[in-house]
């Protein structure tokens, strides 16, 4: 997924004064792996973005039904994925189709294209541009994201790409911002994150979450390296990352893969808790000839406990904080074929507005293009790589919330355009919720998220969590 996210439309100079970037060792880039499908649906709930190399996923995601399902061309009487809605259920649905057309109309004609991709480490120095076709230019801004140190560009005289002025930092996590327009004057934006090579004898790891955050009780930390480790190095890399919190709780390692080292304890983070990370990888060996740089403490604090669980049977979903349920708000879920996951989800990201394309997630029409793609989706926060959202619909008729299942496997809640309204139930949602917090999703028909799909491994027991650290 991405990302080019259509947020917070102010617009920033197209070029900074020069200063000195340092290097980055800060948190991860956000990993986007597309998820295909030839299944299609004409409901719309699929988020996506532009972003580095082209339109990349921030998609609504759930398990992918058959192609009986997918030639359905709108919710029947029995669409939903759990119950089968009344009659006004039933025409609410059908408007929301027509709805979601309407939403679709009024897209920029603008693309941005922004390389390197996001999430990608390893890129060479001089290999950034910013490029737009079917509009202009009217904003770049490129930051180190540890630092916030500014990146100079040039513009072009056409306003058609952007480029830095002076080849970038090794090792350094950067972020660009960019905003364009079409001649009907409509907004375009895309924002990539990604990291540069190191030294070809040299590997760091990025890591989630952020010095100095405050996150929900399910945030495990999360270490990507730009660099496989090797099997019989991967003890040596775990015993130097060390995490540790003043609650007692033990922590332990999964290796996901042979760049990506996850870390939590048993059970979720006690509230108030104190922690801090500390890699101590200077000189350790990641594979021949590569040892790591990084000698790093970084600390982050547990804010109170929420975990909000999402019953698609009910179409309800009850927020519970501290142990006390303090809201209960109408969702629609999955429909058929498009079913939500099942299981334990934790916020990795949040953006006020962000933009969404089905063709992302491969929702075309027979010229290839998304079956719908909606700008200013509101309060969306993702709680999957591949694509699963929980977000605003400002779209769809408000008797579909609480009622029928009609996404493409994102949880939708009524919301207004924009986001900027703080009294609908999904601004409400979004402003009581932190990065770290849990979503439970229970009675789909669906599958459990595989505990690698985000920051989710509080899906896996706890004895195949310990069987994954290399130093069990």
């Amino acid at each position: 997924m991405h990302r080019t996210k259509q947020s917070k439309s102010v617009e920033r100079p197209v070029a900074a004064l020069e200063t000195r970037v340092t290097p980055d060792s800060g948190n991860t880039p956000a990993e986007r792996p597309a998820r295909k499908t030839t299944v299609r649906r004409a409901s719309l709930a699929v988020v996506a973005v532009i972003a580095g190399g082209g339109i990349a996923l921030t998609a609504c995601g759930g398990h992918h039904g058959s192609a009986k399902a997918a030639a359905t061309a709108a919710p029947s009487a029995t669409s939903s994925a759990t119950a089968s809605p009344s009659a006004s259920a039933s025409a609410s649905a059908n408007a929301q189709i027509r709805e979601d057309a309407a939403a679709a109309r009024n897209v920029s004609a603008a693309k941005i294209t922004i390389t390197p991709q996001n999430g990608t480490t390893g890129n060479g120095l001089n290999s950034t541009k910013v490029t737009v076709t079917g509009g202009t230019l009217t904003s770049v801004t490129m930051k180190a994201k540890a630092t916030g140190t500014a990146v100079p560009g040039t513009l072009s005289a056409d306003h058609k790409s952007w480029k830095p002025n002076a080849p970038l930092v090794r090792s350094t996590q950067y972020e660009i911002s960019a905003g364009a327009t079409d001649a009907q004057g409509r907004a375009a934006a895309a924002t990539t994150t990604f990291a540069t090579t190191t030294a070809t004898t040299k590997f760091v790891g990025y890591f989630t979450p952020e010095d100095g955050s405050t996150v929900g009780v399910g945030m495990p930390v999360s270490i990507n390296f730009d660099k496989p480790v090797f099997s019989a190095h991967r003890a040596a890399v775990e015993k130097a990352v060390t995490v540790t919190d003043d609650s007692g709780q033990q922590v332990v390692g999964h290796w996901f893969s042979s760049t990506r080292l996850d870390l939590r304890p048993q059970n979720y983070w006690q509230p108030g808790t104190h922690v801090s990370l500390t890699l101590k990888l200077a000189g350790v060996k990641a594979e021949p000839g590569v040892y790591g740089v990084q000698d790093k403490t970084v600390n982050f604090t547990v804010g109170r406990s929420q975990v909000s669980t999402v019953d698609t049977k009910t179409h309800l979903m009850t927020v519970v904080r501290d142990g006390q349920v303090i809201r209960t708000i109408p969702i629609s879920a999955g429909a058929d074929g498009h079913t939500t996951y099942d299981g334990q989800m934790v916020i990795s990201e949040k953006d006020q507005t962000t933009r969404m394309n089905g063709a992302t997630v491969g929702f075309t029409d027979s010229d290839g293009k998304g079956e719908y793609d909606i700008p200013d989706v509101p309060h969306a926060m993702r709680l999957s790589n591949s694509g699963t959202f929980i977000h605003g619909n400002y779209w769809g008729d408000p008797s579909v919330f609480g009622t029928v299942n009609t996404s493409h496997g994102c949880i939708g809640i009524e919301d207004l355009k924009g986001g900027k309204n703080p009294n609908t139930p999904a601004a409400w949602f979004y402003n009581n919720s932190m990065v770290g917090d849990v979503v439970i999703v229970k009675n789909s028909p669906d599958k459990t998220i595989q505990p690698s799909n985000g920051l989710n491994g509080w899906n896996m027991s706890w004895a195949n969590w310990v069987a994954g650290s290399a130093l069990s």
